[in-house]
């Protein structure tokens, strides 16, 4: 089992997720199973069928969560620099091709949400971006080709 790193914001959605699974959801596939198997014959309920494979589904969901919980390891955000890219650091970079400037924050995979600007720790340009420092340029290898991009600022 791998070690996660993360926030203890993103820990804390994991284990609120983790609970409305196991409180809230659970119950409510096993009401759905017990209404279906109440109407007869189960070799042809397909209303059966359904709510056995999604009970199925969401035990699959609650066991990696509780890996995930279980390997979880608290990122001490006091103890982060900013004379590099890091986890939880948001760098601001420019696209030297056309010169788009983009700011992410970088974070642990399960709280990456690119809508948000957090970009996984796992992702090629975040890969590229960790450990330089500002005024530095960093070629990036994207399905796409390369990509060149210069470090502007890194904050908290």
């Amino acid at each position: 089992m791998a070690t996660t790193y993360m926030t203890a914001e993103g820990y804390k959605k994991l284990v609120q997720d983790l609970n409305d699974m196991e409180n809230v959801q659970r119950p409510a596939i096993s009401k759905l199973i017990a209404e279906a198997r109440d109407k007869g014959d189960l070799s042809e309920n397909a209303e059966y069928d359904a709510a056995k494979e999604a009970q199925g589904m969401l035990e699959m969901k609650i066991a990696e969560l509780k890996d995930i919980i279980g390997s979880a390891r608290m990122i001490d955000e006091s103890r982060i620099s900013t004379d590099e890219v890091q986890i939880l650091t948001r760098v601001k970079i420019k696209n030297t091709r056309n010169n788009q400037i983009m700011t992410y924050q970088i974070v642990s995979e399960n709280e990456a949400n690119l809508k948000e600007g957090k970009l996984s720790v796992t992702t090629p340009i975040a890969k590229g971006l960790l450990g330089k420092k500002i005024g530095e340029k960093s070629t990036v290898q994207v399905p796409s080709g390369a990509m060149e991009f210069e470090i502007l600022d890194i904050t908290l």
